[in-house]
């Protein structure tokens, strides 16, 4: 009886709180998620007491980001442990393999092993369809009653979470020991360690081995200026995502893209230009939270986003958006193509190729593959203009002020089309926004669209006009966190998370990236 009163008090039981820290794939952990905030004030107090412990704090981390892939994607930690694990003594037997075929050899056994995994759970329904849909069609033309009867299945296979990102991640490992740029570990601890690390390990940045792997072993040391620029990114990160992605998403944008049709075409182009903050937030606001976090642990992180939308160029906005990914692209294949070096036609070519296969990264449907198609033009577009006409600019730097604000908005919409692409679930769905924008547009429903959606609206302008601020503006804000006593922080996090909180939907909204 007394047992049943301490395990029962006030309705609250131990069963219950034993069960928030079990995996349920439909609520995997989120930085935004109040279990992770507690989680992780547990994690930093137990942290900073193994500062100057390296081989305690090193498996305590690991062991702590495990656990955190286990709540993201349950078992399948296991995946990513054979994954890591396998590549950790692949990069040792190529350093010691003298022959350079068979260090080649070496490779090309990681790349199996990560992309044959990342292909069967990411592409392989993708590709059966295809098959299936041949099949049937050839059927049909050969009066082959077998093959007409053929019908498309798809296996129930569940995706892990982060499962691109981490192999991309391991790629770049072996493939920079490979090329003589790094050595090779050599604890296994000390691997699984890097590419487990719990702030990018489920949606990125794709953090490169020789910028991380030299900050694992120094004693861990978080001065006032990281520690400000740390809560800085993650109060950031935190209104960027639960704020503005998911309340324009739910109340506004998800609506348009779910039935086009019954919306006139400015409404249309509204929801357009909220999916495009919409991603950028949700996007942006992790890598935020990710490198904020990582600040806080005593390691930095380069920049995921730099104002991607301020972009006069589209090479611009390539090196402003999901930097780590785009440079990942550039390093390990576009150059591995050929790069620029076989001439200007192969050089369009590897473009094309090189964001064809980024789209192609980002799902497996045939809108991925237009949408990287669509880059991957406009950037050889770009290059070939570039290459003729000296006063087109890379960046748009140098630009004239009237030409680079011409130039911003022309790449904005450029990237809004491929957005639509990005966004819509069937291409039937693409043609209806664009048939509307273009066929049904009423420009005089615009004031209803601002006073019937009037958070959104409002909204949407803070999120572009935060976008588009002078970095100057956002260093300052930034100081003036740093600057501000703790107390102070304390309560501008205490104001953060009430603010969250209003906002808050009626469950936790996922990152978009997640899917990837």
């Amino acid at each position: 009886m007394t047992g049943d009163i301490l395990n029962n008090i006030g309705g609250f039981s131990i069963e219950k709180l034993g069960e928030l820290f079990l995996y349920h794939h439909n609520a995997p952990i989120l930085f935004s998620s109040g279990l992770f905030f507690f989680l992780f004030i547990g994690f930093l107090i137990i942290y900073m007491s193994l500062r100057k412990h390296l081989l305690a704090r090193i498996i305590y981390v690991t062991l702590f980001s495990i656990y955190f892939y286990y709540k993201s994607s349950g078992f399948f930690f296991f995946l990513l442990l054979f994954v890591a694990t396998s590549d950790f003594f692949i990069a040792q037997r190529i350093v010691r393999t003298a022959p350079k075929w068979g260090r080649k050899a070496w490779v090309i056994l990681s790349l199996c092993i990560d992309l044959g995994l990342l292909g069967y759970f990411k592409y392989f329904n993708f590709l059966r369809e295809i098959v299936a849909t041949i099949g049937h069609e050839l059927g049909y033309q050969l009066g082959n009653t077998s093959l007409q009867s053929i019908t498309y299945q798809p296996l129930d296979i569940f995706l892990p979470v982060g499962i691109s990102f981490f192999t991309f991640q391991t790629i770049s490992y072996v493939i920079d020991v490979y090329r003589g740029r790094i050595e090779p570990l050599h604890r296994w601890i000390d691997y699984v360690f890097y590419v487990s690390f719990f702030p990018q390990l489920v949606a990125g940045p794709i953090v490169r081995a020789r910028d991380f792997l030299p900050q694992i072993y120094k004693v861990p040391a978080v001065t006032r200026a990281q520690f400000g620029e740390g809560l800085f990114l993650v109060l950031c990160g935190l209104f960027k995502k639960t704020v503005i992605s998911d309340y324009i998403s739910l109340n506004f944008v998800d609506r348009i893209f779910d039935a086009p049709l019954l919306y006139t075409g400015v409404e249309n182009l509204m929801g357009v230009y909220g999916y495009a903050l919409q991603i950028y937030c949700d996007f942006s606001g992790y890598s935020d939270m990710a490198i904020g976090i990582a600040l806080l642990l005593g390691f930095r992180f380069n920049i995921n986003f730099d104002s991607p939308y301020q972009s006069a160029t589209i090479t611009e906005f390539w090196r402003r958006w999901h930097i780590s990914l785009s440079s990942w692209l550039k390093d390990y294949l576009y150059i591995s193509l050929g790069g620029n070096r076989k001439g200007k036609i192969r050089t369009y070519i590897n473009l094309l190729i090189t964001m064809l296969l980024g789209g192609l990264w980002h799902g497996a449907s045939i809108s991925f593959i237009l949408w990287g198609a669509l880059h991957g033009v406009a950037l050889a577009i770009h290059k070939f203009v570039m290459g003729h006409f000296s006063s087109f600019k890379p960046l748009g730097s140098d630009m004239k002020p009237w030409r680079r604000v011409l130039g911003i908005l022309i790449t904005f919409h450029l990237v809004c089309f491929g957005w639509i692409l990005f966004r819509a679930d069937s291409m039937q769905t693409v043609g209806e926004v664009l048939t509307q924008i273009f066929t049904n547009f009423h420009p005089e429903v615009f004031m209803q669209f601002v006073m019937g959606y009037k958070g959104v609206f409002i909204l949407m302008v803070i999120g572009y006009v935060m976008h588009f601020m002078p970095k100057s503006a956002e260093n300052g804000l930034q100081a003036v966190v740093t600057r501000s006593p703790l107390l102070v922080q304390a309560v501008m996090l205490a104001v953060a998370i009430f603010v969250v909180v209003q906002f808050k939907s009626a469950g936790v909204q996922p990152f978009i990236y997640f899917q990837f």
